[in-house]
């Protein structure tokens, strides 16, 4: 009997796209699309014009007293939008 090397079709095509240079920008597109899920629907209201840029996740806050709070916790959400993805994708939130 030969033995065969079983692998999945994730495992095979993120191993596809981190050949080809594409695995970091579709794993930053998760975690913006992520984005209303983890703060929830009602901060993702007032979020405008989300990217990445150099690991830092940039939003656009139309509130400020809401960006001021949500400022105290960027790195709770920072873990939470990593653990979402699966991934470290961003180390900080910059809320403009």
């Amino acid at each position: 009997m030969f033995r065969r090397d079983v692998q999945s079709i994730k495992d095979l095509v993120m191993r596809n796209l981190r050949v080809q240079g594409l695995e970091t920008p579709l794993l930053q597109k998760r975690l913006i699309d992520a984005w209303p899920t983890v703060v929830g629907e009602i901060i993702a209201r007032y979020s405008e014009n989300l990217y990445v840029y150099n690991q830092t996740l940039y939003v656009h806050m139309t509130m400020p007293s809401l960006r001021a709070e949500l400022s105290m916790r960027r790195q709770e959400y920072v873990k939470k939008l990593n653990d979402y993805v699966d991934a470290q994708i961003i180390t900080d939130i910059c809320f403009r």
